[in-house]
């Protein structure tokens, strides 16, 4: 599932506690969720009128909202959307009468897993019908536009049904000599065709009749009502008229060169199929998959460390070398394989008929002809290496986007382990892919605590009303084989194997440095460092934290700790304990994600946080989004009542900086207003 979606789920819930558990557990996987609860019938309303939920997460012990009053609500309202029943164990009965009422799945409390499966797959399933929905309307959208353009067209162009013609463009009644199409009705197609042509015409009708997949355009000689012939290329496609499956078939008169065909298809460079003709034969692939095809594939091949070669060689001979990589995967292809360029430098290879140990082969000899070849590029000579990312292709993933999207994640797990490496996506692999790539990531990351292999930045937070004093988050990334990584990649590993206070303590570390330096320059600056759940539990911490500000001479509210809102609501009690300590020692806390839960101000409560920062989600499309503009509002005039200053992320253009301003955000952070840069750290 796509974890950039928010999903807007409705809890019929009546203890907030267990909906909060709901929704920190689809956070910690990913997954944004916009939440709102009902108690009453009256509630359910108006947030099906506010919120517009995704998914509906209904507890039958809630006592006050019938199940079928539920149902005739949600009916009602006029929107699709997905109703599960939340339950702590299976009765069979009740289960078929919920599913009797409309529930579409049953969710199991004391199973986490199961219950994330079932949103997903709701969510999914609603996404889906939603798609088909506007693929429906596209269609008769398209099917209306064809329509219009078919009279207009200068292509003669024919519908058959059953070899009959059943629809004609005036350009196909003058080319055939007909005056009206009265005189075409019923005729057979067959009867357009010169007899020397017929049979092999007749045999290409009746393979498109049994649904197989059009050919290459046929070559005939035309025949025109008063018997005379030209020369002609037919084309054909799967189409429908007035509801009914037929035949669109286009007679052209003039045929473009085949050569000049051949040619326009190419890519100047490498010789390989271009960008658009390399993605029509994916469809292609994609399309004979649907229809049982096996043995497929998608690679996508790309010269390891290409920037600082191209830095090394000079932009002017990138061509030569792209050239001699690509001359070298053309040499392995075989009479079905194709191959073609996709981007600046990557090359997309489709394989057939090879099972996956032929596949496997083919890269790894790939991968040594291309490591034991020596590149001439002008004066230079150099070696190269290649990581290629693969999906098998198979009924399951038959969809374009989905399959160069499997393609391109291998790509970057080849890429990430180090170079000179390849994966595959398949599923059935996917698990001894991850242990690996987990013991590849556990190995650097060990390394890059013993040798300072981490780096870090810092974004600018921006006041809105004037603070004193610079404001920055840190961020943190680390230095891997190819390049700087993000933390997405290591963190789940750090965290799993409880290497992340260590990892808090060496960012806290430099940012101390970083804090001295610019003190000793006159620069007083307040950083944002984000603490991982695993420090909570690192009674060593805050002492240690506190003798390093002491011993750096600096005050400890230069430093604010910040931890998500789901994070803390699932660690509460270490949590509470924590800011307390470090609240005492001087210290300053945020709450990142605010305004993500059923009741976030509650969490005030049992957390004194000084800053709260706005979850990023309503950030997305503010100036399009008046509901977020209004809850944005409302987070920072409760926020002014309680004096906790609010910060906005991720903001990316100026009308939602104008927007934040006037709901009384007291602060700004995104790449609009500052790119995050280097950190500085002088010992």
């Amino acid at each position: 599932m796509k974890t950039d979606l928010v999903i807007k789920i409705l809890f019929i819930e009546k203890s907030v506690e267990d909906a909060e558990q709901i929704v920190s557990l689809l956070r910690n996987n990913g997954i944004a969720v916009r939440p709102a609860r009902a108690t009453s019938t009256d509630q359910v309303q108006a947030a099906l009128e506010e919120l517009g939920p995704d998914i509906v997460l209904y507890d039958p012990s809630v006592g006050s909202v019938d199940l079928p009053d539920l149902i005739r609500q949600l009916d009602a309202h006029g929107r699709d959307l997905s109703l599960i029943a939340v339950v702590p164990q299976v009765d069979n009965t009740i289960v078929s009468d919920f599913f009797v009422n409309g529930v579409r799945a049953i969710a199991l409390r004391p199973q986490p897993k199961q219950l994330l499966a079932v949103v997903q797959r709701e969510f999914e399933s609603l996404n889906t019908r939603r798609q088909l929905r506007r693929l429906e309307t596209a269609l008769r959208e398209s099917e209306r536009r064809c329509d219009a353009l078919l009279d207009s067209s200068n292509d003669p162009i024919a519908y058959v049904h059953e070899g009959m013609h059943v629809r004609a463009n005036q350009a196909y009644l003058e080319t055939f000599g007909y005056s009206d199409f009265d005189e075409l009705l019923g005729l057979p197609v067959l009867d357009m065709v010169g007899s020397t042509d017929a049979d092999e015409f007749k045999t290409t009708l009746k393979s498109l009749s049994r649904g197989e997949k059009p050919t290459s355009p046929v070559e005939v000689q035309a025949r025109r009502a008063d018997g005379s012939t030209f020369k002609a290329t037919v084309e054909f496609a799967h189409a429908t008229f007035e509801g009914e499956p037929c035949l669109q078939i286009v007679f052209r008169r003039q045929l473009v060169d085949p050569s000049v065909l051949e040619q326009l298809q190419r890519d100047p460079v490498t010789g390989l199929f271009n960008r658009a003709r390399m993605l029509e034969c994916v469809d292609q692939a994609v399309a004979a998959a649907t229809e049982g095809t096996k043995g497929q594939s998608l690679l996508l091949i790309e010269p390891d460390n290409w920037q600082g070669i191209v830095s090394g060689i000079g932009l002017g001979k990138a061509d030569e070398l792209l050239a001699a990589f690509a001359a070298r995967i053309n040499n392995l292809l075989g009479l079905e394989d194709t191959a073609g360029l996709l981007a600046e430098h990557t090359i997309g290879v489709i394989l057939h008929s090879r099972n996956d140990d032929g596949i496997k082969e083919w890269i790894a000899n790939l991968q040594r002809a291309v490591a034991n070849e020596i590149f001439d590029v002008g004066t230079r000579s150099l070696t190269v290496t290649t990581s290629i990312g693969g999906s098998l292709l198979g009924e399951r993933n038959a969809n374009t986007e989905l399959l160069l999207e499997q393609a391109g994640q291998a790509l970057r797990n080849a890429q990430s382990l180090g170079g000179n490496r390849f994966d595959l996506h398949d599923p059935a692999a996917r698990e001894k892919a991850d242990a690996e790539r987990e013991r590849y990531w556990l190995g650097q990351l060990k390394q890059a605590l013993s040798q300072d292999e981490f780096v870090l930045y810092h974004q600018h937070i921006i006041s809105l009303q004037d603070a004193e004093g610079e404001f920055s988050e840190i961020l943190l990334r680390l230095n891997g084989p190819q390049g700087e990584v993000l933390p997405g990649f290591f963190m789940p590993i750090a965290e799993k194997y409880n290497l992340t206070p260590a990892v808090d303590r060496w960012v806290l570390n430099q940012a101390i440095q970083a804090l001295t330096a610019r003190e000793r320059f006159a620069s007083p600056t307040t950083f944002f460092v984000k603490l991982t759940s695993g420090s909570l539990q690192d009674e060593q911490l805050l002492p240690w934290l506190s003798a390093r500000l002491k011993q750096a001479n600096l005050k400890h509210g230069k430093i604010v700790l910040e931890m998500t809102e789901s994070k803390v609501v699932t660690s509460l009690r270490p949590a509470q304990e924590f800011v307390r300590a470090w609240k005492q020692l001087g210290g300053q806390f945020a709450l990142e994600q605010f305004g993500s839960g059923l009741n976030s101000f509650q969490l005030l409560n049992h957390i004194d946080a000084d800053y709260l920062k706005i979850d990023r989600s309503y950030m997305s499309n503010l100036p399009q989004q008046p509901d977020s503009q209004k809850k944005v509002a409302e987070l920072c005039r409760q926020a002014r009542e309680i004096k906790r200053m609010t910060i906005a992320e991720w903001v990316e253009d100026a009308a939602s900086t104008s927007l934040l301003f006037a709901c009384g955000v007291d602060f700004v952070q995104g790449n609009f207003l500052q790119e995050p840069q280097r950190l500085a750290i002088t010992p």
